[in-house]
């Protein structure tokens, strides 16, 4: 069951916590938004947070600032790396309306690039308590 959450809604940024194969945690400060239900990041398809989401689903999350200071709550959940298009372009929708031209700007400049077509996106949602 999914759970949005009031902090983490109206974070700007959002720390996710992912762990590697030994079980030590890495966090890592990401733009996220909230649609459908459930919430959206995008990272480089080869980061360490999306490997370490592949192979180990559990994360948690807190909202935090842009350098990943904590500022709430750490919360419980799963996240898993999509790949359907119709779930992309959710991903993307929601990302665009929370971020706005900075969104925009920030894929022109991934376009320009060429690491567009190379991200990743993920989903995840948070445990009901």
């Amino acid at each position: 069951m999914t759970t949005l959450d009031s902090a983490l809604e109206s974070a700007k940024y959002c720390s996710i916590r992912s762990f590697r194969r030994d079980g030590r945690s890495v966090d890592t400060p990401v733009w996220f938004a909230a649609g459908e239900g459930r919430y959206y990041l995008f990272s480089a398809g080869d980061a360490g947070k999306v490997k370490r989401i592949r192979n180990n689903a559990h994360i948690e999350v807190a909202p935090c600032d842009l350098r990943g200071n904590v500022q709430g709550a750490w919360s419980s959940g799963s996240a898993r790396v999509l790949n359907a298009q119709a779930d992309i372009d959710a991903a993307l929708a929601a990302l665009h309306r929370k971020y706005g031209l900075v969104m925009w700007f920030f894929d022109l400049g991934s376009r320009i690039g060429g690491k567009f077509h190379k991200r990743a996106y993920v989903t995840f949602d948070l445990s009901t308590s």
